[in-house]
């Protein structure tokens, strides 16, 4: 039996385990019934707040209408969604072409990697300040911090990965004679991929942190300028806008990650299931 009939039938037995228990559809209005049930909550608990730093959330979501319905806003919505996307696809090439040869060249791996490590333990964050300093305050200063930030764990998680090689699949590729660009592509990236798409995880929150202060410090454009300077102007309601609007941003992008990953990893994890139900 080869390999890819053995995947399509572990997957299937792992589609028919995930129906015999817990419906789908169960799981799916849990998890939408849950922030419904929040943001009631919070409607009911602010309703007659008088704190000039806790509006109603009536008052919010007025806000957010009001805003909505300007061009303005949804620029900057723009502005932030284009720069996180332009900045985690790049960061993540980057990450996995340098992490494969860095992975695969064991003396090149050795000269560089103290650097990668020093580099890596330096805040995400603290990079924004030096970036401006020497680029000035341009789209572009957002864009290589942002994907500085995001390169660094999928660079580590790709190295990590392409060393986990099994040990007898590169000996079975050794002895049919593959080359070194087989190996990678064949075996290699496949058998990294559930690290590298890991690594990704952790990068997208990384890049969305740093997108949020890259445009708070010295930025016209963007929802973290636009939350920052409605605080500074003692635009409460304004304020809590932004936080929301960057709140569902985050949990969307969480969301189309976790989707594409377990669409490329539908055959690993169909194993892993099976091995659980051995």
């Amino acid at each position: 039996m080869s390999i890819t009939s053995t995947i399509l039938i572990r997957t299937r037995e792992a589609r028919r385990q995930r129906r015999s228990g817990v419906p789908r559809w169960v799981l799916i209005s849990a998890e939408v019934l849950v922030p419904v049930v929040l943001l009631a909550w919070w409607w009911i608990a602010s309703s007659g707040s008088t704190n000039t730093f806790f509006p109603p959330l009536r008052v919010i979501l007025e806000r957010f209408a009001a805003s909505a319905a300007t061009g303005v806003f949804w620029g900057d919505v723009a502005s932030s969604v284009g720069n996180l996307i332009l900045s985690f696809v790049l960061a993540s090439v980057i990450g996995v072409l340098l992490g494969v040869l860095l992975g695969s060249v064991n003396w090149l791996s050795w000269l560089v990697e103290p650097t990668i490590h020093f580099f890596r333990a330096i805040p995400p964050v603290a990079l924004v300040p030096i970036f401006v300093s020497m680029i000035g305050f341009g789209n572009e200063t957002r864009i290589l911090s942002i994907t500085l930030s995001a390169l660094f764990p999928v660079l580590i998680s790709t190295i990590d990965g392409i060393r986990s090689t099994d040990a007898e699949r590169r000996a079975v590729t050794r002895s049919y004679r593959l080359g070194r660009w087989d190996r990678v592509m064949r075996v290699a990236l496949p058998e990294a991929s559930p690290r590298i798409l890991s690594g990704m995880q952790v990068a997208l929150i990384t890049a969305f942190v740093v997108m949020i202060a890259s445009e708070m410090l010295g930025s016209s454009q963007g929802l973290g300028s636009r939350t920052l300077l409605a605080q500074q102007s003692f635009m409460i309601a304004d304020m809590w806008v932004g936080i929301l609007v960057l709140g569902v941003l985050g949990y969307l992008a969480t969301a189309l990650l976790s989707l594409f990953r377990r669409r490329v990893l539908r055959w690993y994890i169909a194993i892993r299931q099976q091995e659980k139900n051995l």
